[in-house]
């Protein structure tokens, strides 16, 4: 027997990647592809994975989200002019000030940048092998304007022996001049036969971001990595892992975030990930979950024999990626000392 196709009530019940969506279905696919073109790969995921979801959209839905996405618009007072400050308020309405920051850094310089923004584009182990000759600096400098989770994967393909110099390098960055970011650019927009147009100054990496790309490694790396931090610079090392938010930190995510987030986890990912939890966690996830399904995910505990702990580690990362991704959604709150708070 078929699952049932999950309804939707109204608009307000969709989330930002579906709103998007249904925005793109309703104008059309020449309309919508233009769309996607200015996105990021990340964006492109996740509303591609909202398109390809079964599950049923009314035509009033539709009506509404256009209706709404209308309303957006006419608060502008010409479509070409303002753009710039019309982005940075929305952004900053719904990510925070210091989020937002970045991120419209990011897009601004995307609409001039080719070398710097196809790097997003590609595979972790084609990105390793174009910049790995390049000064650690420069590395960095690449590393921060990639997705933590893309970074985190070329940062582990890097020499040992230059992992840590180069996260350091990246945690000390404040912000880059001009013409400094736009030669870089040009450098890699030559090396895939691309051209650059001017690039304006940018805020990139810091702590957060350090700590961002740390969450993301194997932990094996990660560790070793945060010790040659800390033996070259203890007050660095220890302000960035303070950042860090791990599965433990689970613990500091309030309880209907919780119910949301598992909502996500499949049942064997959780089990996985439990075998390595302290038992405050354990408890708190239990709490979170009917009586039936945690009596039953306490006998899968109780069942489930030694497993490696490389296994642990992968569910558990597998899970805080859903943690992360959710949060940056805004669907959830993090909360602890890796996450942003919600007013």
């Amino acid at each position: 027997m078929a699952a049932a196709v999950p309804t939707k009530e109204k608009a307000s019940d969709l989330k930002g990647p579906e709103r998007a969506a249904v925005l793109m279905m309703a104008v059309g696919e020449e309309h919508a592809a233009a769309m996607l073109e200015r996105m990021g790969p990340k964006e492109v995921q996740l509303v591609g994975e909202a398109m390809a979801s079964p599950i049923n959209i009314t035509k009033e839905m539709i009506n509404e989200v256009v209706a709404e996405f209308a309303r957006t618009i006419g608060t502008k007072t010409s479509l070409g002019s303002g753009n710039e400050m019309f982005l940075k308020n929305v952004l900053t309405k719904a990510l925070g000030e210091d989020k937002a920051s970045g991120l419209l850094d990011r897009i601004l310089i995307g609409r001039g940048s080719k070398g710097l923004e196809q790097l997003k584009w590609m595979e972790p182990r084609a990105i390793a092998e174009v910049i790995r000759a390049e000064h650690p600096q420069i590395i960095s400098i690449i590393l921060s304007f990639l997705e933590e989770d893309q970074a985190a994967q070329v940062l582990e393909l890097m020499p040992d022996n230059s992992r840590a110099d180069i996260l350091m390098r990246i945690a000390s960055l404040d912000s880059i001049q001009p013409k400094a970011l736009l030669e870089l650019d040009e450098i890699l927009a030559q090396q895939f036969e691309g051209s650059s147009s001017s690039v304006r100054s940018s805020s990139v990496g810091g702590h957060k971001t350090a700590a961002g790309i740390l969450n993301f490694m194997d932990s094996n790396i990660e560790s070793e990595i945060m010790e040659k931090m800390k033996e070259h610079d203890e007050e660095l090392g220890t302000a960035i892992e303070e950042l860090m938010f791990v599965f433990d930190n689970l613990i500091d995510v309030d309880d209907r975030g919780l119910q949301t987030m598992m909502r996500e986890v499949s049942t064997d990912s959780l089990v996985l990930a439990l075998k390595g939890a302290d038992e405050a966690l354990q408890e708190k996830i239990f709490k979170n979950m009917s009586k039936r399904a945690a009596e039953m995910l306490r006998d899968d505990l109780e069942a489930k024999g030694p497993v490696r702990v490389s296994e642990v580690e992968e569910a558990q990362k597998e899970i805080l990626a859903i943690a992360r991704r959710m949060s940056e959604a805004g669907e959830i709150s993090l909360g602890g000392s890796g996450g942003d708070e919600f007013i």
